[in-house]
């Protein structure tokens, strides 16, 4: 059987793309989501997908399929908690708001925003990943992390969102698979 690091440098070479440095593979069916440097896995982590079936649409709020890369990393410095609206900081922690407030998922902490790699697929038109805004983040609900829960963003607790934002940079890859 193939490595996840195999599989993704396979859909990378038939789309022409260039090698990354690291892929974080992300598995919808175990919620969980792997580092690797090369061939080598060198962390794994507890994440929650979509509460919905995986779908690339526009509106579907599913987490897409697919390879995708690191486009932009935002929120460097940030305390882990902080809440960001539109990809800015809030200023505030999601505990320091009411319960209403901190009901639905929060992106908190860190932003790693994902563009599709695969015109049609997860890219161009109504299947483009990086205009449904797909992040992996951090989360008011870390207590959920493990079993479907998200929006359609990959989501990570606090603490390790900070920790992979300081493992990754823009370019490397992040394939998502069932």
């Amino acid at each position: 059987m193939e490595s996840p690091w195999e599989l993704a440098t396979q859909s990378a070479d038939a789309l022409g793309i260039k090698p990354a440095e690291r892929l974080l593979h992300v598995s919808i069916n175990n919620q969980s989501m792997h580092l690797y440097q090369g061939a080598d896995c060198i962390k794994r982590y507890t994440v929650s997908t979509s509460s919905r079936p995986p779908s690339n649409q526009k509106d579907s709020l599913g987490t897409p399929r697919g390879l995708h890369l690191i486009a932009e990393r935002i929120g460097a410095g940030q305390p882990p908690g902080m809440v960001f609206k539109s990809r800015i900081p809030t200023g505030h922690h999601f505990n320091e708001l009411s319960a209403a407030e901190n009901e639905g998922n929060l992106v908190t902490t860190r932003i790693l925003w994902l563009r599709g790699l695969e015109p049609g697929y997860n890219s161009g038109g109504k299947v483009d990943s990086y205009d449904r805004y797909i992040y992996i983040h951090g989360t008011n609900h870390e207590d959920r992390l493990g079993r479907p829960a998200s929006g359609g963003c990959v989501l990570l607790s606090n603490l390790e969102m900070i920790d992979l934002y300081e493992r990754v940079r823009p370019g490397d890859w992040v394939n998502i698979v069932n």
